[in-house]
Formats: structure tokens, sequence, C-alpha cells
């Protein structure tokens, strides 16, 4: 079926938005003009660097691309328990030789600057993480023709979006790497057994909302888009699969680390940010998580100096290596390339379900 979603790119293929350096120009631009649908990541960037950035894509695709943003975040967090984790975190940042960043940074993540942008210059699609938009937000877009898609971790989450106005809704499975994008962060919820897996998830947003539906959580292969686009999903967005490619900016460490078997497993943890985000366990994970408080962003300015200490010594053991559970499947290849096998192993395995015998009835 024929949607303005699909019309945007010639595979049912989305490069997930990445924060932190991982999805930028470079990226976006190869698997734009592979055939994909190529996004910016503006999450932690200026409103000017978030510019300078769709500049640059501009100049090297002529192929439609996605900005993502995060919606402001409420000032919920307890300075009591920032400043215990502080206390915790003291031996690492003097292990690492460096201060503990200061926890006072802005909460917006300069969201009024880059709508003002973005309604001024528009492009072809703005998703929106962390929550939902207002519907005067979306009319606004819709008005300079550009298509808008909200993430959503729940099928309340996605009602809300298709009741504001959204185009589309991105459904993220709990398999997912990164931080989940829960329109409220409830620490209540934390745990095993939070968040929905891709499928279950996916089931119940096509029965509650009518809007298309990209699917997104653990996909890294062609059968495992097309097994989400023969449940309902119009796309399938992958993450973890470009954060291996050449023109991902992600570290070298962090790339390596998603098929080293020293790192056998992923979990949702705290540690790093303030707000749950999966990523492959290791020391740091391992020793703070268990402690971290629900206080994004101030937890993500704390633990940052850390972070980018730990990145230039060369030690992944306390670097937020987010990472989806399906990062064992990681492949080092192009963007380009990446985005053709996905597309020819998703064709091989839809024809496979189209034939006589594979209906899946019983």
């Amino acid at each position: 079926m024929s949607t303005a979603l699909t019309d945007l790119c010639r595979y049912p293929i989305v490069q997930a938005p990445m924060a932190g350096g991982g999805s930028g120009p470079e990226l976006a631009a190869a698997v734009c003009g592979a055939g994909g649908l190529g996004f910016l990541a503006a999450g932690y960037k200026t409103a000017d660097g978030m510019y300078q950035e769709i500049k640059q894509l501009r100049s090297l695709t002529d192929r439609p691309f996605g900005v993502n943003l995060f919606m402001p975040q409420p000032s919920l967090a307890d300075t009591a328990a920032v400043e215990v984790y502080r206390e915790q975190l003291a031996g690492e940042a003097a292990w690492y030789e460096t201060e503990l960043g200061e926890t006072d940074g802005p909460s917006d993540d300069g969201y009024e600057a880059k709508l003002a942008i973005l309604r001024e210059d528009p492009v072809p699609l703005v998703s929106f993480t962390f929550g939902c938009p207002s519907r005067a937000v979306l009319d606004a877009f819709a008005k300079v023709g550009t298509y808008t898609v909200v993430t959503a971790t729940t099928a309340a989450e996605a009602q809300a979006a298709q009741w504001s106005g959204a185009d589309a809704v991105c459904v993220q499975g709990v398999e997912a790497g990164g931080h989940q994008g829960t329109h409220r962060d409830d620490p209540h919820a934390d745990g095993t057994g939070a968040g929905l897996g891709l499928l279950a998830l996916l089931g119940q947003v096509r029965e509650a909302v009518q809007i298309p539906v990209i699917a997104a959580g653990g996909l890294m292969r062609g059968a495992q888009i097309a097994a989400v686009l023969a449940a309902g999903a119009t796309m399938a967005q992958l993450g973890t699969a470009f954060l291996a490619t050449p023109e991902s900016g992600a570290n070298p460490l962090h790339k390596q680390a998603l098929t080293n078997p020293l790192f056998t497993h992923t979990e949702l943890t705290r540690a790093f940010s303030g707000r749950p985000a999966r990523g492959l366990v290791n020391r740091f994970l391992r020793e703070h998580g268990p402690y971290a408080p629900a206080a994004y962003p101030a937890v993500h300015y704390l633990t940052s100096t850390v972070r980018k200490a730990a990145a230039k010594a060369g030690d992944a053991q306390a670097m937020n290596l987010w990472a989806g559970q399906g990062h064992r499947l990681a492949r080092e290849l192009p963007a380009a390339q990446l985005v053709e096998v996905l597309a020819a192993e998703t064709d091989a395995a839809r024809a496979a379900l189209a034939r006589p015998g594979n209906s899946g009835a019983s």
C-alpha cells in the first residue's frame, strides 16, 4: 500500500536516529542513496549544530530524510539522590583523571529553537522521542509539508500520537538499543518485566490506531523486517544494524563491542543517563546501574566526562555501549551495501511467505 511515508524511499527500511554521534550526515546520506530512509539525530545538539548537519546532508544527497527531536523533559530529579550518585561515582572520576560533570544543564534540548528552524526551512520528515508534541506543533509541520512521526512504547502512547495529529507512529519494542522512548519516565516500571516485545506491542498498536506504523526493536536481518511487515508495520527501523557501518559516527570501541564475545548480553539501565536505555553490560553498568536515580538529563550530564575520558583511554568498560538485543548479528558492511543486503533478504523472506503452504494457516 502506497502512503506518503513509503513514498519517501524505495525500501521499507529506516535508519534509526542515534543521538550521541552515531547517525550523522554521512550515514544518513549513504542510507538515503541506497533506497532507505536516513535520519539525523538532533538530540544533544544545539539548534545551530542541527542546522549545520542538515545543510551538510543536503549537500550529500537530494533524497528525502528525517530529523529526530527530543521532547523537553520535566524537572523531576531528586537533587539529593543525584548528589548521592555523584559521591558514588567519585572513584570513577579519580580513576579516569577527570571531574564529574555539572548537572544543571538544560532539560529542553533546545526544543523550541529547533522547531523554529525546521518550520522556517522544512525537511521531509520530523520524528519525536520522549513524548508527544502538541497538536499545534504537529499542525504547523503539516502546513509546511513535513511528515511527522511520534515514538511510542505502548498502545496508549500511540493513540495519544494519533489524537495529536501525528502522521505515523514509531513503535519501539523493549528489544531496542539506546533510550526507551517512553512519554513518561516512570521509575516504578523498572525491572525485568518492563516494556513489551516488538511483535506483541505491534499487534496492540495496530488494533489501537489507524495511522501507519514503523516497527523498531532488535531488527537486524531482512527476515525480521519481513516479519514485522507481515504483522502490519508499514516500515521497519534499524539502529544497531547501522551502528557498525563505516559511516556510523560511533566510537570504534563501541562498534567492536557489538560482536565482541566479552559482551554477552544487554540490559536496560539508568546508569549513564538517568533514563532507561539498553546497552551492552560492562563494568560501569553492572556496578552503578542498581543505584542510578531516575534523573534524566542530570545523570547524563554527570557521567558525560567519565564516559568521554574512558573512550579517550580506550576503555570500553565505562562507556555507554548502546545496543539492541540483536547486536551479535551486526555486520561490518558499508551502509549502502547493508541497505541492499537487507532489501534482498526482505524480498526473499516475503517471497517465501507467499509460497503455497507457507501462509501460516493451520
